[in-house]
């Protein structure tokens, strides 16, 4: 039974649109619910980032050394700016989102066409650019060495530029073989072999001895922690295993929690902007078709847009504490 309102001239149903509350609609209010919700979702994502990072923050990567691809500039060190575009893009989507809703309100229906369909554009460039950057930081750079401690060693020349294990790493007659659940005891099984064997490491350090090891404790400088010659000697003889890239396990950039953060809160955040862009999608196919025309309202775009403009202000802060803080 659906509730009513009486008053001394009519009695009309609660979600009607005579009594409105806030002077929202049913659907509106719904999705201000529903994106209140999400809120306090990503709030809680972002907090356990910060008390996580607070804790390790002698360990935590720094975003400058993480993020520096570019598309179609292989080699050029760009820090930021590919994730700053990535930030303008979305922002600019909101901008046509909110040009779309105006045009709504004026019934002007080739105008909303024109920017929605700019905002799924803006969308679609988003998330292609959030999984080419997944790429990137999955494969890796440079790679390093995690010690039987679980500390990280990276590579660096005498004037603390960063070295690739391609680099200087030795081919020495060895085999490997990858353990398989097949051949393991009790079905262990280990991820795909990494290019370089820590002996082949441990020589071709040995054969350059120009080269240092970085550790991943932070200096007051905002630097890592570079050892002498005698120094890395000592640590790489505790190496363990060779990191290239990052996962869920293991993360040659520095802490494994900030790639286990990583992938879990932009993945999340990029899943909602794959489904606003879906949403998106459908709505534009029913404006072309005249459906809120036929309606005489474009609340539908409104409601859509309330929900993109969410994500977008979501990515601002995102994109405040991975990449600036």
């Amino acid at each position: 039974m659906e509730a009513t309102v009486t008053t001394a001239n009519s009695e009309e149903k609660t979600w009607g649109g005579g009594n409105e509350p806030m002077g929202a609609s049913y659907g509106k209010l719904m999705m201000w619910f529903f994106i209140v919700s999400d809120a306090l979702t990503f709030s809680g994502f972002l907090a356990a980032y910060g008390f996580s990072r607070f804790k390790f923050i002698e360990t935590w990567p720094l975003a400058d050394e993480v993020f520096t691809h570019f598309p179609f500039m292989h080699g050029v060190s760009a820090p930021m700016y590919y994730v700053a575009l990535m930030t303008f893009i979305l922002i600019f989507s909101s901008v046509t989102m909110v040009l779309a809703v105006d045009a709504g309100h004026q019934m002007k229906k080739n105008k909303v066409v024109l920017y929605m369909f700019l905002t799924i554009i803006g969308g679609l460039i988003f998330v292609g650019s959030q999984a080419w950057e997944w790429k990137n930081f999955i494969k890796g750079e440079y790679g390093a060495i995690e010690t039987k401690g679980g500390s990280l060693l990276q590579f660096v020349d005498k004037d603390g530029k960063r070295v690739a294990l391609a680099e200087f790493a030795a081919t020495l007659p060895e085999e490997r073989e990858q353990l398989t659940r097949s051949k393991a005891k009790w079905f262990m099984d280990e991820p795909s072999l990494p290019s370089y064997s820590v002996a082949e490491v441990q020589a071709g350090f040995k054969a350059h001895p120009e080269l240092l090891i970085r550790t991943e404790v932070i200096t007051k400088e905002k630097t890592k922690t570079i050892l002498s010659r005698e120094e890395s000697e000592l640590r790489l003889s505790q190496a363990h295993y060779v990191v290239e890239g990052a996962n869920l396990t293991r993360n040659e950039y520095g802490s494994k929690l900030f790639a286990d953060f990583f992938f879990f809160i932009t993945g999340f955040h990029g899943f909602h902007v794959f489904s606003g862009v879906i949403i998106n999608i459908i709505i534009f196919f029913n404006v072309l078709l005249g459906t809120y025309e036929k309606r005489k309202s474009y609340e539908m775009v409104e409601k859509v847009g309330l929900y993109w403009h969410f994500v977008d202000l979501v990515w601002v802060f995102v994109f405040t504490v991975f990449y600036l803080v």
